[in-house]
């Protein structure tokens, strides 16, 4: 019997942030930065969100990917406590990876809370689609068929 082995795929891991897990900072990060094992897949499902005390979001932009590492911009932060940078990747290995570091401003900043959109529910585009469930859903259909074509396929007598 001969076989192939197949790769091992893994989710990716957070290897490091800054500011680092539990870290305490004096003042506001310009950006943060989330470094992973292995590349992380661009996409529109990548987001990182930072939220400060009473629930305010304090992001700036759009996180950018670049290899294994998510960085977003971040406003100035205002009020000292506890702040979460919340995360959603897309693994190397097609699969979403979320988590969430923490880190204490120790002196208030002066900055204000960004305003924050919610999409109305049943409002998405095509783009807001992550590119492994169109894949999914293609091999899906392929396999649909050949189940078809084997079930209705015609069926030949022996000689």
């Amino acid at each position: 019997m001969i076989g192939i082995a197949a790769p091992a795929f893994a989710h990716n891991v957070l290897i490091s942030s800054d500011p680092r897990q539990g870290s305490s900072v004096e003042t506001s990060p310009h950006e943060v930065t989330l470094t992973f094992d292995l590349p992380i897949q661009n996409g529109d499902f990548d987001v990182v969100t930072i939220t400060g005390p009473g629930g305010t979001r304090w992001e700036a932009g759009t996180a950018t990917v670049r290899s294994n590492v998510i960085s977003a911009p971040v406003r100035t932060l205002g009020p000292a406590g506890d702040y979460t940078i919340g995360y959603r990747i897309l693994s190397a290995d097609g699969h979403p990876v979320s988590g969430a570091v923490t880190f204490t401003l120790t002196k208030a900043g002066n900055g204000t809370p960004a305003s924050v959109t919610v999409r109305p529910p049943g409002q998405s585009g095509a783009d807001s689609v992550p590119t492994w469930i169109w894949i999914a859903g293609g091999v899906a259909l392929l396999v649909a068929g050949v189940m078809v074509a084997i079930r209705f396929g015609r069926k030949v007598d022996g000689p």
